[in-house]
């Protein structure tokens, strides 16, 4: 295989997995709260057995903001190296402009098949200073494919079709409830662009009815059976069986989206310590533990779902 047959197959190969399930990593700890990105090896192993489209090393589930930059450098190249070339990774990269671009490289040099940007939270982002800094972050990864992670959508069409414009922006993951504003900014980008759910199951099939493809999931840590059944069905277009399989897993979501999302990656890893894989707790300011209701909703979602007794 000649290099421009090799460009051509790894990027065929985005093109799919971009489509597919995005499985958001959790960012495992020790004892003494310090990264243990071993400890990954048992749920990617399942995840990718299962089928999982593209592993996500770095997003919010993965307590992003939570790492240091050196840590978030550490889990890309320690994440490219277990998932091994089974499928190409996404890294997230965020903060500063200066660490972002960091990270980029770090990731670029781990192997990573593109570049997830987090939506920059500087109470004074204006949307002209985005596109500079994706152009930055773009640079710093040596033109790895980018997906802009959309958390505000706030910023409006104008400005969405200008950041979808920038050389080497491959896709949106759409991360507001907005269908409608999801469908006005797809109507204003380039046709090429891949637009995937970032809310997760609960949400993919309003945001497939307005042309997303794909979504984000933190269930792929746990059940990553389910994911990949939901993700069958709707690719299949059958939008009644997608919500009986959403609802026999809703009450995940419900326990995550509490104290205004707080227990988001807090319920992930109690299911994870239920099931035998313990990932550490969370770091504040998420919330850690689950309270005692929180923890009975989700013991009771596990045990219905046959994932413990």
């Amino acid at each position: 295989m000649n290099a421009t047959t090799d460009l051509k197959k790894v990027t065929s190969d985005l093109d799919a997995a971009l489509t597919g399930i995005s499985g958001i990593l959790v960012t495992p700890y020790d004892d003494d709260g310090k990264i243990a990105p071993a400890k990954l090896v048992p749920i990617i192993d399942h995840a990718l057995g299962a089928g999982m489209h593209i592993p996500v090393v770095n997003g919010n589930t993965g307590e992003f903001y939570a790492l240091t930059t050196d840590e978030a450098c550490t889990m890309a190249r320690e994440v490219v190296a277990m998932v091994a070339g089974r499928a190409p990774v996404l890294a997230g990269v965020g903060r500063g402009s200066h660490d972002a671009c960091r990270l980029a490289r770090a990731s670029a040099d781990a192997g990573a098949s593109a570049l997830m940007v987090h939506q920059p939270p500087d109470p004074f982002v204006s949307p002209r200073g985005t596109v500079d800094y994706v152009k930055a972050i773009s640079d710093a990864g040596g033109g790895l494919p980018i997906m802009l992670y959309l958390r505000n959508d706030a910023i409006g069409t104008a400005a969405i079709a200008d950041l979808c414009a920038l050389p080497g922006v491959k896709g949106v993951k759409w991360a507001t409830p907005n269908p409608l504003k999801l469908a006005a900014a797809k109507a204003a980008c380039d046709p090429s662009i891949v637009w995937v759910c970032g809310l997760a199951e609960v949400w993919a099939p309003a945001l497939y009815a307005v042309g997303a493809r794909g979504f984000t999931s933190g269930l792929i840590n746990i059940w990553p059976e389910r994911s990949l059944a939901i993700h069958a069905a709707l690719e299949a277009g059958d939008y009644p069986g997608a919500n009986a399989l959403i609802s026999e897993m809703k009450a995940f979501e419900d326990v995550r989206a509490e104290e205004l999302n707080g227990t988001n990656v807090t319920g992930v890893k109690a299911a994870l310590q239920a099931v035998g894989l313990d990932c550490g707790p969370t770091r504040p300011p998420s919330a850690w533990p689950l309270t005692a209701t929180q923890h009975r909703t989700m013991m009771n979602f596990l045990k219905s779902a046959g994932l413990v007794k």
